[in-house]
């Protein structure tokens, strides 16, 4: 048998595919791999990784759809409380009908490596995954596409629906200032990609001499995602102005040499992938990190995909450089949410012309000048991000749908719906609480999504609970004031209970 090429398979893929309903739709089997196939200096930042497979679980709103079958990955076996606590979530379909259609495999090997390369060796588990795909009526879904899950779509011979890693370059640091400029979406100034310290240093040294207003640049480096491969570098105190351009280039040598980057061996990293150095955006009364997400499902053979704008969300950013992202609230402001989602579907439409396909997100920073606020795009993510999933769990627990003109997200009955989620509700009294505890917990305490009163909390990462006391969750209400009070009664009560069960 002749095996098709990555592209060939993708040629396969329907345009209705991608769409999630919740009525009869296509009769398909879709292979779930939420595996981060990132960099493993990266991975090796976030605690619990192979847990965030579990974030994923949301996308079994396609369950809704009684047509659809789900096979879902991951590198350690699932529980059984943690699975049913999102099927249980879904209206419109029975629990046991969807978990007759839903099948777990797992590698057994919770070792931070991406998901992938465990499936990858392991053929036999490859087998049994492929016996249960019908040929001709299954495509895979992935956090991110890399090299590993190209391999793994010609592996299994079963198109993948993403974007090819080929084009990666439009979600790298440097890709996405170049659709920018391309898109006319405002950004800030920077530099090219630079590979190693003196042009890094030679980068940062241009910047400031055309923009001598400058207190503050941020090192980037090409593949970073998260912020974990951004490091503010501070210019104000090196005291640039009146210096020699020789002595100025020796003391921005200096501060990058001790750059503070969270990547560890980032200076290893900068030959490989690049890095490069962009003005550190302030100012104004004042500021945010919006975001917009979109998806882009198959077009036609040949021809670009559909774009679609599905959501818009206020960033929360922390860590040592104030660039980790920790959690989002939905949707964006409303003084610049329609603008955001303009420059959204700008692009979108700029990927689909690449050929690019399913979930992507530009992040942006918002500044506020009087009653004027200033939007500055900062990158692309050719991925599902940590924006995905609360979004995800909001569509499968409420069958709504978002206005395009207003950027507002409305339940069946009418209500606007608003969240605020995180990824990392950490805390040491939560360590040693078991899902079971998290449920009782919650439901004693009258904080679980009510359907009727369209507000409550749902929760994921149920997985790192126990070992690291880190829990993610997301917080609904028909406000954002509502959805922070939701949030607020959350945490309290999750903290004074486990306070008082692990004490």
């Amino acid at each position: 048998m002749t095996l098709l090429s990555f592209r060939e398979l993708q040629a396969q893929l329907q345009p209705h595919w991608g769409k999630s309903t919740a009525a009869q739709g296509p009769d398909v089997d879709v292979l779930m791999v939420p595996s981060l196939s990132m960099d493993q200096n990266q991975i090796d930042l976030v605690t619990g990784a192979h847990h965030y497979e579990e974030r994923q679980l949301f996308s079994l709103i396609r369950l809704r759809d009684p047509g659809v079958r789900m096979v879902y990955a991951t590198s350690k076996p699932l529980g059984e409380l943690v699975v049913d606590a999102v099927l249980e979530l879904l209206p419109g379909v029975p629990t046991s009908h969807a978990r007759r259609r839903l099948h777990l495999v797992d590698t057994d090997d919770a070792s931070n490596r991406p998901l992938t390369a465990k499936l990858l060796e392991r053929p036999a588990l490859l087998g049994r995954i492929a016996e249960l795909l019908r040929p001709g009526r299954s495509f895979i879904n992935c956090f991110v596409v890399s090299d590993l899950e190209r391999q793994l779509s010609e592996r299994l011979q079963v198109p993948l629906l993403g974007t090819d890693p080929a084009l990666g370059y439009w979600g790298s640091k440097a890709g996405s200032r170049e659709l920018f400029a391309r898109c006319g979406v405002p950004h800030p100034p920077g530099s090219a990609l630079t590979h190693n310290l003196d042009d890094l240093c030679e980068a940062t040294a241009e910047l400031w001499e055309a923009h001598p207003e400058l207190r503050q640049c941020v090192v980037k480096l090409n593949e970073g995602f998260s912020g974990e491969g951004n490091a503010p570098l501070p210019l104000e105190p090196l005291q640039l102005a009146g210096l020699s351009g020789a002595e100025r280039r020796r003391r921005l040598r200096q501060a990058l040499e001790v750059l503070p980057m969270p990547a560890a061996s980032w200076k290893e990293q900068l030959a490989v992938q690049g890095a490069l150095v962009e003005a550190w955006l302030e100012g104004g009364e004042e500021l945010s990190s919006p975001s917009v997400q979109g998806t882009i499902y198959p077009g036609p053979a040949g021809q670009p995909g559909q774009v679609e704008v599905l959501s818009s969300h206020e960033q929360v950013l922390g860590g040592a450089s104030g660039q980790t992202y920790l959690g989002c609230s939905f949707p964006a402001a409303e003084p610049y949410r329609a603008e955001l989602m303009r420059h959204g579907q700008a692009v979108g439409e700029a990927l689909a012309a690449e050929g690019a396909l399913e979930r992507y997100a530009v992040d942006f920073i918002a500044r506020r000048f009087g009653d004027r606020w200033n939007l500055q795009a900062i990158e692309v993510n050719l991925r599902q991000g940590g924006t995905t999933h609360p979004y995800m769990a909001l569509s499968a627990i409420t069958s709504g749908s978002l206005d395009p003109a207003s950027g507002l997200y409305h339940a069946p009955s009418g209500p606007s719906l608003h969240y605020k989620a995180t990824d990392n509700l950490t805390a040491p009294h939560l360590r040693g609480l078991l899902p079971v505890d998290l449920i009782d917990i919650v439901a004693e305490a009258g904080l679980h999504f009510d359907q009727a009163q369209l507000r409550g909390s749902v929760f994921h990462l149920l997985g790192c609970l126990s070992q690291y006391g880190k829990l993610g969750m997301t917080c609904i209400g028909r406000s954002a004031a509502e959805a922070e009070a939701v949030y607020s009664a959350t945490e309290a009560e999750l903290l004074r209970a486990a306070q008082a069960l692990c004490p």
